[in-house]
């Protein structure tokens, strides 16, 4: 089986031309209409807010996209709160979920207002002693330990995850927070990571609608939103069957209409932290072949790299991989494609079988659009590529530009040992 680029091979040819390989690659007609759908799945909830998760795809020009849907940020570091506040999102905007704060962190994010929601327990006094108050709106992240289940498949181990409240953490933390100010509450929880399945969200809603009635009852707070998190994943193998935002938001309603409703929470807002559903399959690598080897295996060499996209060497995760111009081709070539880092997992592809590839050749690396760029490195002293976004009228534009040797030696900057150095 195969996958269809986003893109075409003439419009590749073009872009090349001008900006050259590797570089990311994202599909405005596939976002906008992706977080239109989102919207739409959710529209039976009037409090229903989506917080792009920035750590997936931190591009200014990309979250500007989406708050044209109403999406806010979900921040989890100082430079992420800095990026969202410079976009000129208002503080119940950003949600900044975070762990192992540091105290600087917390006060930038009370300043500007974002809605903070606490990792654990412990974070309740540091909070108070770093900002000099609690927040009146104010939300913690549950994890509920064990595992977790959908039709008794296991799905993740929130057990042997660092984050969150126990249970009795999180009803404690509750009254100590009430207790100090806290006037409305919101509960988190992620429990599993890239689900391809529809039936995630409305089980870990069950969980935490359960939960929030229980809450409400025992301390009396007053639940404004649940906040549903990350998890839907996306088809990276293209025999998967993707998730279907509309079954899922369905579910969740049914569950809600279950759960809330008769207990008098039928004004609660959903709230959503999607990086990877929102961006993912939107994004591409686009790298060139530059070498073959033949050895104990056949390999290709590429002008991209781990630092490019690291997944694939710090999972083993698959990314399908198309040859430019050879759609139609056999696949009766097995290779390894590689980068050129000295580590042997800078792998995209393991015994891959793909039509014969000659030097040249472009290849699409598919579904880098989250957690692609972001995760970038400088190992080896590489540079980040640039990132490019195909409009909806199919023209182009730059939204980052490549590194440079002058930005890797930047830091350096206060010091004399560099300056004769030659430029690039």
């Amino acid at each position: 089986m195969k996958k269809e680029p986003f893109v075409t091979e003439e419009q590749l040819k073009e872009i090349v031309q001008k900006y050259p390989t590797p570089f990311h690659l994202y599909d405005e007609k596939g976002i906008r209409a992706n977080a239109k759908a989102l919207k739409e799945a959710f529209s039976w909830n009037q409090g229903f807010k989506e917080y792009f998760a920035v750590k997936a795809t931190p591009n200014p020009f990309l979250i500007n996209i989406l708050k044209e849907y109403g999406c806010g940020c979900d921040c989890s570091s100082m430079t992420e709160l800095m990026l969202a506040d410079a976009l000129h999102f208002s503080g119940k905007d950003i949600m900044f979920s975070s762990n192992a704060t540091p105290a600087s962190e917390f006060k930038f994010a009370d300043e500007i207002g974002a809605i903070i929601n606490l990792d654990d327990f412990t974070h309740i006094d540091f909070l108070e002693k770093t900002i000099g108050h609690i927040p009146e709106t104010i939300s913690c992240r549950y994890n509920p330990g064990g595992v977790f289940k959908i039709s008794n498949s296991i799905m993740d181990n929130p057990g042997d995850a660092k984050y969150g409240f126990t249970t009795e953490q999180l009803f404690e933390g509750f009254r100590v927070l009430k207790e100090k100010g806290a006037k409305h509450f919101g509960i988190h929880a992620f429990l599993a990571s890239n689900t391809v399945t529809n039936e995630y969200y409305p089980t870990l809603a069950k969980t935490l609608f359960k939960v929030a009635v229980q809450l409400k009852e025992e301390t009396g707070a007053d639940i404004r939103f649940i906040n549903l998190s990350g998890g839907i994943g996306i088809p990276y193998r293209p025999d998967q069957e993707p998730n279907d935002i509309y079954v899922i938001g369905e579910g969740v309603r049914k569950v809600y209409e279950e759960v809330l409703v008769p207990a008098g929470m039928g004004d609660v807002a959903i709230y959503t932290e999607l990086g990877r559903f929102m961006m993912g399959p939107y994004g591409c690598l686009v790298t060139t072949a530059i070498h073959e080897k033949h050895t104990h295996k056949e390999y290709i060499g590429c002008d991209a790299c781990a630092v490019n996209l690291m997944r694939p060497a710090m999972y083993g995760a698959y990314h399908h991989i198309t040859v430019v111009g050879k759609d139609n081709h056999v696949c009766d070539h097995k290779y390894d494609i590689t980068g050129s880092l000295c580590e042997n997992n800078d792998k995209f592809a393991i015994d891959r079988m793909l039509p014969k590839i000659d030097m040249g050749d472009l290849l699409v690396i598919h579904d880098t659009g989250a957690h692609g760029f972001s995760m970038g490195y400088n190992y080896n002293g590489k540079l980040k590529s640039a990132e490019i976004l195909l409009k909806e009228d199919g023209s182009i534009q730059l939204i980052r530009r490549a590194e440079t040797p002058k930005d890797y030696f930047a830091t350096f900057d206060c010091f004399d040992i560099l300056k004769d150095m030659k430029q690039r």
